[in-house]
């Protein structure tokens, strides 16, 4: 059962991509609320939807103004609506595919990378846990310590690595290297595309923008000048 998948099969990634889940945050600049994230619990906005956004939802995939085979993941409403996922139930076609081992089943299909085991263990958690549209948001923003390795490169792991790696990355960005961004963020394009400026090209490219939380602390990283911090 597998129909979500073979359309990834040919199309190669479009833009944009995913790790281990993030605190968006979306507090205050720095301030020392409690985190109202329950650590047993897998949130769809947090964690599961970054990660099919930079692995299902680019152009000519499952997302865009034509979604392959009609199925459109870039929210939770569509993605249920496809039917791919059923709370509690790990028979269905997202499952499947992600755990697949049939190459031309697969997704994301070859020679992609595989979603990682921590990321399949997200997913399955999430759907044992009913597949809720859930987010748990609120958290402290920390925007007085903004580093490249521990604020900016975990992002770019979570929501660009996907699309931006490999010996073929889109358009040519390995956004694994600092110095790649380092210049991305020195000409203006970094900033123009997580803003999703007009005429830039949209990161993420489907569903909406980073968090605010993420933007900001981007931005904070962009005017200090980009620093491998």
């Amino acid at each position: 059962a597998m129909p979500v998948l073979a359309m990834m099969s040919m199309v190669a990634c479009k833009h944009e991509p995913p790790a281990a889940p993030i605190d968006p945050g979306g507090g205050g600049g720095g301030g020392g609320s409690t985190n109202p994230c329950h650590p047993d619990t897998v949130y769809f906005e947090r964690d599961i939807l970054p990660i099919l956004v930079s692995n299902c939802t680019m152009s000519g995939c499952h997302g865009g103004s034509s979604p392959a085979e009609g199925i459109d993941l870039t929210n939770h409403a569509l993605l249920m609506a496809a039917d791919v996922v059923r709370p509690y139930d790990l028979g269905r076609d997202l499952f499947e595919a992600i755990t697949e081992n049939d190459p031309d089943k697969l997704m994301p299909p070859p020679p992609r990378p595989r979603l990682t085991t921590e990321q399949v263990d997200l997913i399955e958690r999430w759907i044992m846990q009913g597949a809720q549209n859930n987010n748990c948001g609120g958290g402290p923003c920390d925007t007085l310590n903004v580093t490249y390795s521990g604020t900016i490169a975990p992002v770019v792991q979570q929501r660009c690595i996907g699309c931006h790696s490999g010996a073929s990355p889109q358009a040519g960005l390995n956004l694994g290297s600092w110095s790649v961004l380092n210049a991305l963020a020195a000409d203006g394009r970094l900033s123009a595309s997580i803003n999703h400026a007009p005429g830039a090209p949209a990161m993420p490219p489907s569903g909406p923008k980073l968090p605010e939380c993420n933007i900001r602390q981007f931005m904070l990283w962009i005017e200090a000048g980009a620093p491998n911090n």
